[in-house]
């Protein structure tokens, strides 16, 4: 889950004739509002978890707390189920889910419904746990986000099966093209998207897999609501339509050697993946991209927790790519570049980008934790096809322990960028 709350985004409420002195009342209270009911809706979302496992073979350490075990000793009762005698590898279906409320800059008040199904599909030691989750938002801008992703391992971890569908009826700021941008050039567009993207991986060696996906991205009623009178936007200069289809395969290659891939305090990530797209598969143009993540963890001496995180990532296009599908910041598949910039604040062919985050223990229990970051991105220029400006952003959190065992912390941090942009960035698990 990632919650957006970035200052020169409050332009809807600062043109509703609010006073500077009640604007910044409400701009507080909406941001602390916000982070309490994620904490309370996480705790009780974990709370109604059914716990099906034996805990000694869980990743987690029993000394440690989490918040669970605050509730427990706050009520004075076990507020989840008893577990059984069933190995963590059983192959029983464990589902969780919750109706929630959310705000967001981006969204504004939000109605939200999740739910999150765990399981194993063969009873041996080193199987790795498939998850299917889902959820559905209704927004006060009459947005409606739907998505549906799953991650199937079947036995022996011989085949990774990945989904990714989204439907998405979503109104967003846009900025025009590279890095010379401003907050003040942005205005919002308009349009509806479906994106239908499977991926089937085969193990080739130990921790390294190779596969192929399909990908369908398919925008319509795309309109600019807002744009600069008097003046032709970029979005309009680059090929402004009002639908955009984009389909082709997909050849993708990856290695994971993380004991936990929900935190993980050691190990390599690395996947690249190649996506051609092709006319005579229905896509409105000949294009590709490339997206090479790779992310390592460093474990420190001292702290039991003292961990260094490092990641790099980059998004290259080759033709005309559709401008909603060029790299963009907060655009990648997990939704997490660039804290301390909105979604889509950046925009062009290339993106590099680079981070680096410092996590450590607060409370020697585990329950309470904190993190230093910085990143940078840059985008290539339209006209040059160069990387002329790098936008940097910095900041900290906390992380409050949700679940000691998968290690799941709510991530809460605050990050500043370029041109005043600055703001609270909200994670339901580590930012990578």
């Amino acid at each position: 889950m990632k919650i957006y709350l970035c200052e020169p985004f409050l332009k809807p409420l600062r043109h509703r004739h609010l006073s500077k002195q009640l604007y910044s009342k409400l701009q507080t209270k909406l941001k602390i509002s916000t982070i309490i009911v994620l904490l309370l809706f996480s705790i009780s979302a974990f709370a109604q978890t059914v716990t099906n496992t034996n805990e000694e073979h869980l990743p987690g350490h029993p000394n440690e707390k989490d918040i669970l075990d605050i509730a427990r000793t706050i009520l004075k009762k076990d507020v989840t189920m008893p577990s059984d005698t069933a190995s963590i590898n059983s192959k029983k279906i464990r589902i969780s889910g919750l109706p929630t409320v959310g705000y967001s800059l981006q969204t504004s008040f939000a109605i939200v419904g999740f739910a999150n199904a765990a399981f194993y599909t063969w009873d041996m030691p080193e199987e790795r746990a498939s998850t299917i989750l889902t959820s559905i938002a209704y927004t006060a801008y009459k947005q409606v986000i739907f998505p549906i992703q799953a991650n199937i391992w079947t036995r022996n971890n011989d085949f990774n099966i990945v989904t990714d569908w989204r439907y998405m009826y979503y109104p967003s700021y846009t900025y025009g093209l590279g890095g010379h941008s401003h907050p003040r050039d942005g205005y919002m567009i308009d349009y509806s998207y479906l994106r239908l993207h499977q991926t089937v991986l085969r193990s080739i060696l130990e921790k390294t897999y190779i596969g192929i996906g399909y990908d369908l991205d398919y925008y319509w009623n795309i309109n600019e609501e807002d744009p600069p009178k008097g003046k032709t936007t970029d979005f309009q200069r680059y090929g402004l339509t009002k639908t955009s289809v984009s389909s082709g395969i997909s050849a993708n290659i990856l290695y994971d050697d993380r004991e936990n891939t929900i935190n993980p305090e050691n190990g390599l990530y690395a996947a690249i993946a190649y996506r051609p797209h092709y006319t005579f598969m229905g896509s409105d143009g000949n294009w590709a991209s490339v997206q090479a993540d790779f992310r390592k963890y460093i474990k420190l001496p001292g702290r039991r927790r003292n961990i260094l995180a490092i990641w790099n990532y980059y998004w290259l296009t080759f033709g005309h790519t559709p401008y909603l599908q060029l790299p963009s910041t907060g655009w990648d598949a997990f939704v997490n570049t660039g804290r301390g910039y909105i979604q889509g604040r950046f925009r062009g062919k290339h993106m590099l980008y680079l981070e680096s985050e410092y996590r450590f223990d607060i409370l020697r229990n585990g329950l309470l934790g904190a993190v230093v970051f910085a990143n940078a991105e840059s985008f290539s220029e339209e006209k040059t096809n160069k990387f002329e400006v790098i936008a940097p952003g910095a900041g900290a959190g906390i992380r409050i322990k949700l679940n000691k065992y998968s290690g799941t912390n709510l991530a809460i941090d605050y990050a500043f960028g370029l041109n005043g942009s600055r703001g609270f960035f909200v994670n339901l698990g580590e930012v990578f």
